[in-house]
């Protein structure tokens, strides 16, 4: 089955350069609409500039695709939901959203200002939750919708010197989990992609060789299937140097430990037990953590 947008309006943040240009274009090349926004900052957060977004537009148009430019920054939720006016205005609908705009203020947590947490956190973070906020009414209105928000496997397992961006990335797997079951009802697919690739943001923490094998072009294929009419749902992908995985947030099977002054004691007895994998489910969502939990203790009671 082809992988078509055809008639599809699509907003990309972070588009004016790196991973967020590549999807773009590979929106427009299948036929998207393409919203193309950028602040055009350094990769720290600082300056600004539409210049970025409106070359990518530029390449677009000159490719036969058809794309306008936008220069809001995700922090600044009435300019967000300007934006998403302006693609109405234009197209009259958004059906995809790809929430890839981000910020890098790496240094262990020990030496990191609470100002550089906090705004790795407002721009991943709050950046995607107020772009999701300004689409969803739409997406609700006309039954179809297509998210994809940018995790990493820094906020999936963890890399020195990232603990805000980090922490970020993993939130917005949590904002995944909630907004997917949320918007069923609604077709709106929710996803999460893991991009591993060599762009403006990383390209001072790889050597050369590894750069060459991590092109960016090689994580577009993963997020055009997650916003695509068939997508998943629900779903975290990732991608990169031509591989692509999915992780899941699992739950073991546990032990039964019950309750009284021993429960920590047979706790760490069981711990062994608590820990292994074997059994593992992805629970359908946080409801069945507790199912699984009451279940076992009704078993375990007699009742």
């Amino acid at each position: 089955m082809t992988v078509d947008f055809k008639n599809r309006v699509a907003i990309v943040t972070g588009a004016g350069g790196g991973l967020g240009r590549l999807h773009a274009l590979g929106l427009a090349a299948r036929g998207a609409k393409v919203v193309v926004n950028d602040l055009g900052g350094a990769r720290d957060g600082s300056g600004g500039s539409v210049t970025p977004a409106q070359s990518v537009v530029d390449e677009i148009r000159a490719a036969g695709g058809e794309a306008i430019a936008n220069g809001a920054s995700v922090t600044d939720f009435a300019a967000v939901q300007a934006m998403v006016k302006q693609a109405i205005d234009t197209w009259g609908r958004v059906d995809i959203l790809v929430n890839n705009a981000g910020i890098l203020r790496d240094k262990s947590f020990a030496k990191m200002e609470i100002e550089d947490f906090r705004l790795v956190m407002d721009v991943h973070l709050m950046g995607a939750v107020h772009c999701t906020k300004a689409v969803w009414p739409h997406m609700v209105e006309q039954k179809y919708g297509r998210i994809v928000m940018t995790t990493s496997s820094s906020g999936l397992y963890g890399n020195f010197g990232q603990s805000n961006y980090g922490a970020a990335k993993m939130a917005l797997v949590g904002l995944m989990q909630t907004l997917s079951i949320e918007g069923a009802k609604h077709h709106i697919h929710v996803n999460c992609l893991a991009p591993t690739a060599a762009t403006r943001m990383t390209e001072d923490l790889m050597p050369a060789p590894v750069l060459d094998a991590l092109k960016p072009e090689a994580v577009v294929p993963a997020m055009l299937v997650l916003v695509a009419e068939n997508a998943p749902t629900r779903t975290i992908l990732c991608a990169g140097a031509g591989s692509v995985e999915a992780a899941h947030i699992t739950m073991t099977s546990g032990s039964w430990i019950g309750l009284g002054e021993e429960a920590p004691e047979r706790l760490q007895a069981a711990m062994a037990q608590v820990l292994d994998s074997s059994g593992f489910t992805v629970p359908a969502s946080g409801a069945n953590q507790g199912m699984h939990e009451v279940a076992r203790a009704m078993e375990h009671l007699g009742k």
